[in-house]
């Protein structure tokens, strides 16, 4: 069974917990708040260099970081990944454009402006360009959802797990969807495909390692 180190709140992490939710796939929840530095000791740091979540356990004490590699993994030979070479590059190319359009601005704002007391004053000089840069990303997808349900393949696939995660919480960042109905309209469609859990939903048990990971703290 997978064991996933996530945070509730989290834009990438919730991608890899709403995955394996679509595809019933059975997994141990670990929550790391980083907010609070638990992925920074030195028992995180050990299997996570980069100190970061989400991180998936696939195998005992082997580890894959990094929310859309994840993705492909856990996804891989389901009809969430696309099996001709075309579509998944077009999966891969949204897949790329979510990690350097979407999430740098859009991922940014929301963990300022609506994770972090007080980040709004601390990220005053920002905030503009995230705005800037976020509308832009929102407009092309927005482009693109006029004429097709989906980013790729004609159906839900990781490429709308991996832009949904972020693009779902824009409107607590400051970002308003009104003048965006095709992205509206597509969040309803990734919405009520069958076992899509909310960002707030919990497994039934969440997992706590022997030892504590806020240990150091």
């Amino acid at each position: 069974m997978y064991k996933l180190y996530s945070m509730q709140r989290s834009g990438n992490s919730y991608k890899v917990r709403l995955a394996l939710a679509l595809l019933n796939a059975p997994y141990d929840a670990i929550e790391v708040d980083i907010l609070r530095g638990e992925s920074r000791t030195p028992e995180f740091l050990a299997k996570n260099p980069s100190g970061q979540v989400p991180l998936l356990e696939v195998a005992e004490g082997r580890y894959l970081a990094e929310s859309n590699a994840i993705l492909w993994y856990v996804c891989g030979g389901t009809p969430l990944a696309p099996e001709s070479r075309i579509e998944r590059a077009e999966a891969l190319q949204w897949m790329f454009f979510e990690q350097h359009a979407l999430e740098p601005n859009i991922g940014a704002a929301y963990f300022w402006l609506a994770l972090v007391k007080g980040g709004r004053a601390l990220q005053t000089h920002a905030l503009e360009d995230w705005m800037e840069r976020g509308y832009g990303a929102l407009q092309v997808m927005e482009n693109h959802l006029r004429n097709h349900d989906y980013f790729a393949a004609g159906q839900l696939t990781v490429a709308d797990i991996a832009l949904y995660g972020y693009t779902h919480v824009a409107d607590r960042c400051d970002f308003d969807l009104s003048t965006f109905p095709a992205i509206r309209a597509w969040l309803k469609r990734v919405e009520h495909t069958p076992d899509f859990v909310a960002m707030d939903w919990r497994p039934a048990e969440i997992v706590d390692e022997p030892t504590s990971i806020v240990a150091g703290l």
